[in-house]
């Protein structure tokens, strides 16, 4: 979890030194570390974080990361409710590189002017369909079955063609 606090900050401002997931023993390393947060900075109660996260000044979200990070450093079993949702929220929230990048709404909207979009296609296609010339008369079956009689006279493909012998294919026949 803490680990993912430190992946989930905004680019804090670089540390002299680099504890909790980089050394073993953190504790020694901690204490003669130089706090980042001047004394200006008033703490931010853990209860309902999820609330005010979006208000909070860069230098309070740091305070409350440190915070996190001195509370989950307790047995997990002690923290309070407040504390866990405050953890999850800081870590894992839709806030930074997870703020959702649609709004609610734009289901909708997207929807409305996909199927807008579909129907002016519909409409352009009708409309070339409407003014194109008729089919070559030589897509008509009959011309197609006129080139099935006439394969047969010239004896085209008598291998494994309509000519040969036993063939039970349409030949030149593609129209229903």
């Amino acid at each position: 979890m803490q680990a993912a606090l430190r992946l989930a900050r905004h680019r804090a401002p670089a540390r002299a030194v680099r504890c909790l997931a980089t050394t073993a023993h953190s504790s020694s390393i901690a204490s003669t570390a130089v706090p980042l947060t001047s004394s200006k900075v008033t703490p931010v109660p853990l209860s309902n974080v999820e609330a005010q996260w979006s208000k909070l000044s860069a230098e309070e979200k740091l305070s409350v990361q440190e915070q996190l990070e001195e509370v989950q450093k307790k047995d997990w079993t002690i923290l309070s409710l407040d504390e866990k949702k405050a953890a999850y929220y800081v870590a894992f929230g839709p806030h930074g590189p997870r703020t959702p990048v649609s709004q609610p709404g734009d289901a909708l909207k997207i929807f409305f002017w996909t199927m807008t979009l579909v129907a002016v296609g519909g409409g352009l296609f009708a409309t070339a369909r409407a003014f194109a010339p008729p089919p070559p008369k030589t897509i008509t079956k009959e011309w197609e079955e006129a080139s099935n009689v006439r394969a047969l006279e010239m004896k085209l493909n008598p291998i494994t063609g309509i000519s040969s012998e036993g063939y039970s294919g349409k030949g030149y026949v593609t129209q229903k």
